[in-house]
């Protein structure tokens, strides 16, 4: 293995590991309240578009992490519309009872 294929699968690796505290977080609590859905959706399409390039390289460490990000990016945005759909169910008039009056 030369020193630019030691580099790259390296960085790679700490690309990843450094995202799998925020994906481990919103998966395990399915909390993604902070994040964007516009902006998840735009990055989903900015990773599918990449992947045009990125496949046509040899495989090596790109393959890797950008498998990773399509994932993990992936996995984001299911939980977000998940949670949207949810907030949404909850709505009055959408089948979910109003709150109650706080009476004073």
């Amino acid at each position: 293995m030369d020193l630019a294929m030691l580099a790259g699968t390296a960085s790679a690796v700490v690309f990843a590991v450094s995202n799998l505290p925020m994906l481990s977080k919103a998966v395990r609590t399915r909390d993604v309240s902070s994040y964007s859905l516009a902006s998840l959706v735009m990055i989903n399409v900015a990773n599918v578009v990449y992947s045009a390039y990125v496949f046509t390289l040899p495989i090596g460490p790109v393959w890797m992490l950008h498998t990773f990000y399509l994932v993990s990016c992936a996995v984001m945005l299911v939980l977000c519309l998940r949670s949207v759909r949810g907030r949404s169910g909850r709505r009055p008039g959408r089948g979910a009872l109003p709150a109650e009056p706080v009476r004073g």
